[in-house]
């Protein structure tokens, strides 16, 4: 498996391109933006991938699809290791691949494919074999299922800036006022801004938001009764219920290794 960057072979005269590499844990790497759709899949570790629309949290046998030209940056918690498939624009488009990042399931199949596809030529040969693997790479992202996994950013300057501290330092004790006042709003208007940019009410945004740093931090391997306190739940099994009743399954169950061996 090849420990590459993506960016001296991004022009080369291939519809679908892949590369691997190993991170150590809290590695960033700053925002930067690719001709190419991607999926980037986190084999180990749980990547955190931030764009101007919002943040991404996407734990270990799952990955990530960001569309061609949308500027990210990605930081790794815990030793890393992920494959990414490129896609050009016309096969992403061809296939139906969301305009948006989508967090998404890795099947079997996925992993098989993405496993095998980083040890190709980078000029693997046309009609062949590989690039058939290929074809049958971007069916498989483009079946895949969406996940969860994300929390929207308001456009209003001053919301994006409360939202993203938020994010930063999540906590089920900061409320409506708090925040309200912070962004110099009336109660109201901010309820009302906050829905119409996020599409989500603001209670409901910051649970998400700290069941996402939940995700992060239990792969990280903290206890989830540690979890539960640093982020304001009343309770280990309060906590339990809200991360099974958004995300499907118990803490403790959830960074297990799914469909994939």
């Amino acid at each position: 498996m090849r420990n590459t960057r993506i960016f001296g072979y991004e022009d080369t005269p291939r519809d679908v391109l892949a590369s691997g590499n190993d991170y150590a844990s809290g590695t960033i790497l700053p925002r930067h933006v690719h001709k190419r759709g991607q999926c980037l899949y986190a084999i180990t570790g749980v990547l955190t991938v931030t764009t101007t629309e919002g943040t991404w949290v996407v734990p270990s046998r799952r990955a990530l699809w960001i569309p061609p030209g949308v500027e990210h940056a990605v930081h790794m918690g815990g030793p890393t290791s992920t494959r990414s498939a490129y896609l050009q624009p016309a096969v992403a488009g061809n296939a139906g691949l969301p305009e948006h990042c989508s967090v998404i399931s890795v099947s079997p199949l996925l992993h098989a494919l993405l496993s095998e596809a980083v040890d190709l030529p980078t000029e693997y040969e046309l009609g062949g074999r590989h690039d058939r693997l290929m074809c049958l790479l971007v069916d498989e992202i483009a079946r895949m299922p969406t996940l969860p996994l994300s929390t929207p950013l308001p456009q209003e300057p001053r919301l994006a800036r409360l939202c993203r501290a938020l994010i930063q330092s999540p906590s089920l004790e900061i409320d409506i006022d708090t925040m309200a006042h912070k962004a110099d709003m009336s109660r109201r208007s901010f309820t009302r801004l906050f829905r119409e940019q996020t599409g989500m009410s603001f209670s409901s945004w910051r649970q998400q938001a700290c069941l996402l740093a939940a995700v992060a931090r239990l792969g990280r391997g903290q206890s989830v009764t540690q979890v539960a306190i640093e982020l304001g739940y009343s309770s280990t099994s309060a906590f339990t219920a809200a991360f099974r009743r958004t995300l499907g399954a118990a803490p403790s169950h959830y960074l297990l290794p799914r469909d994939a061996s």
